[in-house]
């Protein structure tokens, strides 16, 4: 292999995967970055890198002549586009081998070829390969395309010829909607891949999406890999993907992959290629498109395979041969990926921010393709996608238990997750039982399921009070000595502390034992034993008569907020304002305190709606401050009287700023 050096002309996971089996093969990587990933995961690994503009993909990650200028600059021989940004560009394909760089990837006419959804459509056709039925005709008047979809029939798709992941896409139940709806699809295409292009075909009711690996060298042998399962989608993009899939015996699989070839083979392809199907309830398969490049998925893949596709990839570049025929593979075991995305898993909408820690799971069979570390930025100008967790298991039921191992032990604080989502998926009847198609998530309610905990559980407040609690771990018993965070005072020789949880406070009371720690949560007691202690990590022992639970979390903390993974779930509790132990009643045994509450984010006041001396009741607005466009009350937390208001209405104030004072009655 005569490559020396790779520039990868991508970010996130994906450059990370390329960069690694690089390494593996004794080749330099040459990085490049924009302004916002100029400390990137694929940054600090790589061996070179270059700065291609300020952080919006057009004015980097996609500048063609930037990208030439690096590897020219660095003396790469090769460029891997990964997937996403230039992967699937004739032009920048062309633009590799015009600078005497090898492109790692299909050529140019491929690209251009496959990349046009009916012109790909139309070679399926002439090498029997079965589509679906509908109109791919280069005439696109609106009259035209209204009378063909009035022939094909309804329910049907309206697709972008150059689309791709949902954009350009519409489903039409009715000739009623179809002019509103051609509209608006030919407006997004041209919006999205400049090309408002588009062709009908009639709807499959709850399709499987099941797609086939190809490998294909410049000397004429192609082969297919299997094929991979990637029917569980949010908005046309996939978040769940196997091999093989349950819907597949040997002898369809062969077909499939057979047709996958027939087609790749057709095209003139070269190097590493997907080629799509739906596929009916009644075992029939469609063509649906051809991805020319890596995809996100093929880890599962390789699991099955027991193949390195990057490093296939790289040695198809260099001309060298395919090193096995199709009778040499055989799939072995069963392999799942999810992926982790930084989004909010009811709404989908994108979550950004700082990652304050990220653990993912570990062990037997257990692989992550992860993007980034603790401490690295989630923006908001790339993919939301963090990472890839891939499990491997000899069948299914054990891929499917090792799935949810690893999202139970998944840690992911400091930005919003769709880990809730994929648990919710791994648990699911229908999942065990294999029946997914594209409709899976509407189908089962997943869509509209709610994911967050209506009070913490009694485990992570005891980890957030004992982690504040603890200074360094006794060598004797696991116990921890006391050391208060902030004016906590002792309490009946403890402790008590208070947590938010939303609008909600939490007191928990601990105190030392001879053995660990008694702990008081209201609902729930429990004697723990804190048996390892790190900096962002919190192992406890729950102790019973004959044995011990144990339970492990993560913890980080943000100002007054505790953030605490525990059972792949996130919580984010605030440590409520300092209660001094004023006096107490010896009659009721209650606490009574003083409270400051402070202003959650710098802002105004706009409003003050009592006045000091006045007796108020729990719950009641105090202050209104405008903070971020949005109205904020400041609300009793119980009966009291109001002490203090430091700020009159039309005061700017800073976060942190006392805002009422308040005295418990």
């Amino acid at each position: 292999m005569y490559f020396d050096k790779i520039l990868i002309a991508n970010r996130g996971e994906i450059a990370v995967r390329i960069t690694r089996a690089c390494h593996e093969l004794d080749i330099a990587v040459v990085a490049v970055h924009s302004a916002a990933d100029r400390s990137a995961l694929h940054v600090r690994l790589a061996d070179e890198a270059y700065l291609l503009g300020p952080a919006p993909a057009a004015e980097s990650y996609l500048n063609v002549e930037r990208i030439i200028a690096a590897a020219q600059r660095s003396g790469a021989q090769a460029i891997h586009p990964g997937y996403g940004f230039l992967s699937e560009r004739a032009h920048f394909a062309q633009a590799c081998q015009a600078a005497g760089l090898v492109f790692i990837g299909p050529a140019p006419a491929a690209i251009e070829l496959m990349g046009s959804k009916i012109a790909a459509k139309r070679l399926a056709e002439s090498v029997g390969v079965p589509t679906v039925a509908g109109y791919t005709g280069d005439d696109q008047h609106p009259e035209k395309l209204r009378w063909e979809a009035a022939r094909v029939g309804f329910p049907l798709l309206i697709k972008a010829s150059a689309g791709g992941g949902g954009k350009g896409m519409r489903t039409v139940a009715h000739i009623d909607e179809f002019d509103a709806a051609l509209e608006g699809a030919q407006r997004e295409a041209r919006a999205a891949f400049g090309d408002s292009t588009v062709f009908l075909e009639r709807l499959i009711e709850r399709p499987r999406h099941v797609e086939i690996q190809v490998l294909a060298d410049a000397h004429g042998q192609c082969v297919h890999l299997f094929e991979r399962e990637c029917s569980i989608q949010r908005r046309h993009q996939k978040i769940v993907e196997e091999s093989p899939s349950p819907a597949l015996g040997a002898e369809l699989r062969a077909e499939m992959g057979a047709a996958a070839v027939r087609l790749a083979q057709a095209a003139g392809y070269c190097n590493a290629g997907t080629v799509e199907f739906m596929l009916d309830e009644h075992g029939h398969y469609f063509f649906l498109e051809m991805n020319t490049r890596l995809q996100v998925e093929h880890p599962v893949t390789e699991l099955v395979s027991g193949l390195d596709l990057v490093c296939l990839q790289i040695a198809i570049a260099a001309g060298e041969r395919l090193p096995f025929k199709q009778p040499e593979l055989a799939p072995r075991g069963h392999a799942i990926e999810v992926r982790v995305y930084a989004e909010d898993p009811l709404t989908f909408l994108p979550s950004t921010g700082r990652m304050a820690l990220l653990v993912p799971p570990e062990g037997p069979g257990v692989r992550n393709d992860v993007g980034l570390e603790s401490g690295d930025e989630v923006t908001i100008h790339y993919d939301p996608m963090l990472s890839k967790l891939i499990v491997y298991a000899p069948d299914r039921p054990a891929a499917i238990a090792r799935l949810r191992r690893a999202l139970d032990d998944y840690i992911a604080l400091g930005v919003t997750t769709n880990l809730p989502l994929l648990r919710a998926i791994a648990w699911h009847p229908a999942f065990v039982a294999g029946t997914t198609h594209t409709g899976f998530l509407a189908e089962n309610g997943l869509t509209a399921a709610t994911y967050e905990a209506a009070e913490p559980p009694p485990e992570v407040l005891t980890a957030a009070a004992l982690f504040d609690a603890a200074r360094t771990p006794s060598a004797a018993g696991g116990a921890s000595a006391p050391g208060p965070v902030g004016p906590w005072r002792l309490l009946r020789n403890g402790m008590l502390l208070r947590y938010l949880f939303g609008e909600a406070e939490y007191p928990v009371s601990i105190s030392q034992t001879a053995d660990g720690w008694h702990v008081d949560c209201g609902s729930t007691t429990a004697d723990v034993a804190i048996i390892a202690w790190q900096p962002d990590r919190l192992t406890l022992a729950y102790c019973g008569q004959d044995a011990r639970r144990i339970e492990r979390f993560g913890i980080v903390r943000e100002g007054a907020d505790r953030l605490i993974g525990w059972r792949g779930g996130s919580f984010r509790l605030r440590r409520a304002a300092p209660l001094h132990v004023d006096s107490l009643s010896g009659r009721a045994g209650r606490l009574q305190g003083h409270a400051s509450m402070e202003a959650p984010m710098p802002g105004t006041v706009i409003k003050v709606l009592v006045e000091a001396g006045q007796t108020v009741a729990a719950h009641q607005p105090l202050v209104v401050l405008e903070a971020m466009k949005m109205e904020h009350v400041v609300a009793a937390p119980y009966d009291g009287v109001v002490r203090r208001l430091p700020y009159a209405a039309g005061a700017l104030v800073a976060k942190g700023a006392t805002l009422v004072e308040f005295e418990e009655s």
